[in-house]
């Protein structure tokens, strides 16, 4: 039975490629086996890009990607975990159909997935987990390698509740200041209250009637009580005896 419907002749050489890459006991490239069969591009395409997924996993797709930003953010968007290699498809054809091509973009793939540990290594030291990084090879045989990540379940609940932390700090401070702000209300109120019953007992004072050498107040025995309560009260609350 043929692999991806080629004949026989390139089945085999992909399976010869692809016992070879595991035990790494030939320096016969998978393209060079490529060279040898007489099977048309494309199915050539076919075997070659089969051996890639092989190699890399299943994340290998041929499609062409920009190297604008805009571009670099719709396969990083589009795309999830570490396996993900993106070839354009004049260049897959170079690869196929030159070995020193292939082996100089396999190498270049290879550097992406060998970096791998230093790359989650150095997410993690900050606080985030990689959600998906590859490399891509575009039309123009430039390589991009992109990266994407958020920030990992410990750095949420950490900045989380720094957050919480800062609110809470803010609401007591809010509530000190509206403590100290109804206290310095009171103490106007009260500072008030005094000046007003010194101002009641000026009054009173000025309504007096003068005889040769007293004083006298006009007024009922009532009023002269509540007068020299009120002047009492107004004595003790100036001096701190009440507060």
């Amino acid at each position: 039975m043929s692999i991806l419907g080629v004949n026989g002749a390139l089945a085999g050489a992909y399976q010869y490629a692809n016992r070879t890459q595991k035990t790494g006991t030939s320096g016969v490239s998978f393209t060079e086996q490529l060279q040898k069969t007489g099977d048309t591009g494309a199915s050539k395409a076919d075997a070659y890009t089969e051996y890639l997924k092989q190699k890399y996993g299943a994340g290998v797709s041929i499609q062409n990607v920009g190297k604008d930003q805009s571009s670099i953010d719709r396969i990083g968007a589009g795309t999830a975990g570490t396996g993900n290699v993106v070839i354009a498809s004049n260049i897959l054809e170079q690869m196929v159909n030159d070995p020193e091509k292939a082996a100089y973009y396999e190498k270049k793939i290879q550097e992406h997935f060998d970096s791998l540990p230093q790359t989650e290594a150095f997410m993690t030291a900050v606080g985030h987990k990689i959600t998906s990084c590859g490399v891509v090879v575009h039309e123009d045989g430039t390589v991009t390698y992109y990266l994407s990540g958020e920030e990992s379940p410990e750095k949420k609940a950490k900045v989380e509740a720094e957050q919480k932390a800062k609110q809470e700090k803010k609401a007591a401070r809010r509530q000190e200041n509206l403590k100290r702000s109804q206290e310095a209300a009171e103490k106007r109120r009260q500072e008030m209250e005094i000046v007003y019953r010194k101002q009641t007992m000026k009054e009173m004072l000025a309504s007096r009637v003068i005889e040769t050498g007293r004083v006298t107040y006009a007024g009922t025995p009532e009023s002269w009580r509540s007068a020299v309560a009120a002047y009492e009260m107004s004595a003790l609350t100036m001096t701190g005896i009440l507060k």
